[in-house]
């Protein structure tokens, strides 16, 4: 269903009426450094910066419980949470 190196590849699944869907996973916490939103940051680019690793991104969203990462960077001024890669 997912390619092997997704983040997705090794969770359950679940079959319903629409077909299958991903089961629920429960996130551990994670530790982080607090970061303050700049206008025109990106997940992305912020993993990048911090840890060297772009495609690391869904750790940030992960570590900050979101469900549309796109709300994390949407205003200036918010804090979010970086984990230590």
């Amino acid at each position: 269903m997912f390619l092997p190196n997704s983040r997705y590849a090794k969770v359950a699944t679940v079959q319903t009426s629409d077909g299958p869907a991903l089961k629920l996973r429960y996130l551990t916490p994670l530790a982080g450094e607090p970061v303050m939103v700049q206008a025109g940051d990106r997940l992305d680019l912020l993993a990048q910066a911090l840890n060297g690793d772009a495609t690391q991104f869904w750790h940030v969203a992960d570590a900050n419980s979101a469900l549309d990462s796109r709300t994390l960077t949407a205003e200036p001024g918010d804090s979010l949470v970086v984990p230590r890669s």
